[in-house]
């Protein structure tokens, strides 16, 4: 390190260069999306936590999706939204590498989490004799806690690579958040190490699981032609392609993102499949998977006549 380099304190998030008008209305357009993610995770968690019969492996997965949705958009967004109306957009460092740390531990549990959901269903679909065996409560806590446990262990590996760099400037972080790759960019030091390892992981966690995904969606479907009900086929299959749908976005965008060629998708690319699982993914996955729901619509109307009665 050369003796006039100073290190760097905070960072500024330039986030996204547009006009004034354009950014406040960003602001209404994503400060809604944040809003229904909230209220629709949060009616997910409520009506899993007061409807008894919500009470399966199915719906504790659900749960701990909506959890980790709420976070996640929860960690990225309000500050977004925030740099929409504030000229100075700067984060401190600490705060800045919390950021970093908590958008991959979500992201990560998020892949696992649509792994043990995905599985779930191969199970109840393709062995439906032998669900509650295979897809018991102990077997349930150890996949979701392993699933958490996992993910923040992996951030923080992260996290340890990230903080054994130099920042000396320049300052200017070109997200909207405190992105890893965008991080990176701004250290004084050679980053091999740490690109080794976001490979390493990426094909760990996010193409090591897709790959399971759609081995299971593989065989639910092919379970599902063989149903005889031309109606029952279609309600699986309408299920089984909007589940696909939201998986294909979270993983495609993720990897586009950690795994194409850097002169691939240049930084504001980076911003908008950023939107994709930051933003978008929370906001739908409530919508997809349990707001579509019978048993959910059934749970809903079960609580709001237990209102009315009280």
């Amino acid at each position: 390190m050369m003796k006039n380099q100073t290190w760097v304190t905070d960072f500024i998030l330039l986030g996204f260069p547009l006009i004034p008008r354009m950014q406040m209305l960003l602001f209404g357009f994503f400060s809604l999306f944040y809003a229904i993610t909230l209220l629709g995770n949060g009616v997910i968690l409520g009506l899993i936590w007061l409807d008894s019969r919500l009470y399966t492996p199915m719906y504790f997965f659900l749960s701990h999706l909506a959890i980790v949705d709420i976070s996640y958009a929860s960690n990225n967004v309000p500050k977004m939204l925030g740099n929409f109306l504030n000229k100075k957009k700067t984060i401190s460092f600490v705060p800045c590498i919390i950021q970093t740390f908590l958008y991959m531990a979500f992201a990560h549990t998020e892949c696992l989490i649509l792994v043990m959901m995905s599985y779930d269903w191969y199970v109840a679909i393709c062995h439906p004799l032998h669900y509650s065996v295979i897809m018991s409560w102990s077997v349930c806590m150890v996949l979701a806690v392993t699933s958490w446990v996992f993910s923040f262990l992996l951030a923080l590996v992260h996290v340890v690579l990230i903080l054994r760099l130099p920042f000396c400037g320049p300052h200017e972080i070109n997200h909207f958040f405190c992105e890893l790759l965008s991080v990176l960019r701004l250290a004084c030091a050679d980053t091999g190490l740490n690109q080794l390892v976001i490979f390493a992981a990426s094909v760990l966690i996010l193409v090591g699981p897709l790959c399971l995904v759609l081995v299971s969606y593989t065989r639910i479907l092919w379970a599902i032609l063989k149903i005889q009900s031309g109606e029952g086929r279609r309600k699986a299959f309408s299920t089984c392609s909007s589940h696909l749908c939201v998986v294909g976005l979270f993983f495609g965008s993720a990897i586009v993102m950690y795994m194409a060629p850097k002169s691939s998708h240049p930084e504001e690319q980076q911003k908008v499949l950023s939107l994709f699982y930051s933003l978008f993914n929370p906001m739908l996955n409530p919508l997809i998977y349990s707001l579509r729901n019978t048993e959910v619509k059934g749970a809903l109307r079960r609580v709001k006549w237990t209102q009315r009665s009280v």
